[in-house]
């Protein structure tokens, strides 16, 4: 792995825009919708320990863009921020979220429940792409 190509200031970049997508995701676009098909409520949530959750979250998704970028800068050229946005869309649609439609198969959860976890890394990875190809 050639890590001399990478722009750190992207990745971070990238890694931060999953807590943005997220807020938004987890909170006023699909958080009641999610948190019924958890089974959660308001209470539930407020027992949890934030910090081990978000600081646990950030490193993944800092090394989910790491990884991405890797990938992105992998050969002789540089990739276009459309082509960011496909080879994003692309890991997300076709790795991630397929893989968790199985997965929520096998383990019997709703397909809303799916389609908001899952589709939460198809626009994640198609933005970071976008991220880190634009800088």
């Amino acid at each position: 792995m050639d890590f001399s190509s990478i722009n750190w200031l992207a990745v971070v970049i990238a890694a931060v825009s999953a807590f943005v997508v997220g807020g938004l995701w987890y909170g006023p676009i699909f958080g009641k919708a999610w948190m019924a098909e958890m089974g959660y409520s308001e209470d539930d949530l407020k027992d949890a320990n934030m910090v081990k959750i978000y600081g646990t979250a950030f490193v993944l998704e800092f090394i989910i863009a790491l990884q991405l970028a890797l990938f992105l800068n992998h050969g002789d050229t540089s990739p276009s921020i459309g082509q960011g946005a496909a080879y994003g869309f692309h890991i997300g649609f076709f790795f991630i979220a397929l893989s968790m439609g199985v997965n929520a198969l096998f383990s019997r959860t709703s397909l809303k429940l799916w389609f908001i976890n899952g589709f939460y890394f198809v626009v994640l990875l198609t933005l970071m792409g976008v991220i880190l190809t634009a800088m």
